[in-house]
């Protein structure tokens, strides 16, 4: 149903910690330019932990309005509540998003029948399309294969964001349920492999700071343009790094403040980017031609 490039956009906010709303505007329109496929309001990148209710739904709302029909907007709405994801979906529904991005159930580590409860009975409230999502590096909750196939069942799942550190996950999944859903790539290092094993694209957070080389690294995997997208994704690769030498999204704002973008606040307990690290994500920067 979506393909390509989905950036899982940071939400940008001014020195007392408020929404910068010039800044998420500016994002937007960033993005639009630069062909990014999707935009992810107010996922783990978008430092949804931090917002409160009415926080999160105005982002998604500002999204959607700025957006204007121009590019495809999800909402980022998983939560460890079934109820509040419920909500929050139902926010994404009301704001005009045209899907939803729900992470795994995190911290109170359901079972796998939990989880199958949990995303079925979000699924059935709302009647919005469904995208699940499997970090448990970040949750602590593994969404196995043959649970991912009984939910492939639901009509309003249509895909799986898959990060779970394995890409021979990725691709039992693709096996198992591929012609009834779509299966994304969460880890931007493994995007071009799993695209190659069949997956239709990316939530990426390197898209933030690169979206057009993202975009055409995208763009060419799914059009088996090997040559072409094999050399995007090398330019690419220092940024898919440095991005993550310390918690996302810490290195992804300081790029985007650096390139003039949004401010540099984060929402405690996530703390500025180590100067250590200012160079090493400085120069790859440089390397995938983002202008500072």
């Amino acid at each position: 149903m979506f393909r390509g490039s989905m950036v899982a956009m940071v939400t940008p906010m001014l020195e007392d910690g408020a929404l910068d709303e010039a800044a998420l505007e500016r994002l937007v329109e960033f993005h639009i330019e630069h062909g990014t496929d999707a935009i992810v309001a107010v996922g783990t990148t978008g430092e949804s932990a931090t917002l409160d209710h009415s926080e999160h739904a105005h982002v998604m709302r500002r999204v959607v309005e700025i957006a204007a029909g121009r590019i495809v907007v999800m909402g980022g709405c998983g939560a460890n509540s079934t109820w509040e994801a419920e909500q929050l979906t139902r926010c994404a529904l009301e704001a005009g998003c045209e899907a939803a991005l729900l992470v795994t159930p995190y911290y109170n580590k359901p079972t796998q029948e939990g989880l199958y409860q949990h995303f079925s009975h979000v699924a059935g409230a709302v009647p919005l399309p469904q995208i699940l999502y499997n970090v448990p590096g970040r949750t602590g909750c593994d969404l196995l294969p043959e649970t991912v196939d009984r939910l492939a069942d639901i009509a309003n799942i249509v895909g799986i964001k898959e990060a779970s550190g394995s890409l021979e996950r990725a691709e039992e999944v693709l096996e198992r349920c591929g012609d009834r859903l779509d299966v994304y790539c969460g880890e931007d290092a493994r995007n071009l492999a799993l695209m190659n094993a069949g997956a239709k694209g990316c939530v990426s957070v390197t898209a933030n700071v690169a979206p057009s080389f993202m975009h055409r690294m995208c763009k060419a995997a799914l059009d088996g343009d090997q040559t072409e997208a094999e050399a995007l994704d090398a330019r690419l690769a220092a940024l898919h790094n440095v991005l993550f030498l310390e918690t996302n999204p810490i290195p992804v704002k300081w790029a985007l403040h650096t390139m003039g973008l949004i401010g540099p606040t984060l929402r405690l307990p996530l703390t500025p980017l180590s100067e250590q690290h200012h160079e090493a994500l400085r120069q790859a920067l440089i390397l995938a031609d983002v202008e500072l």
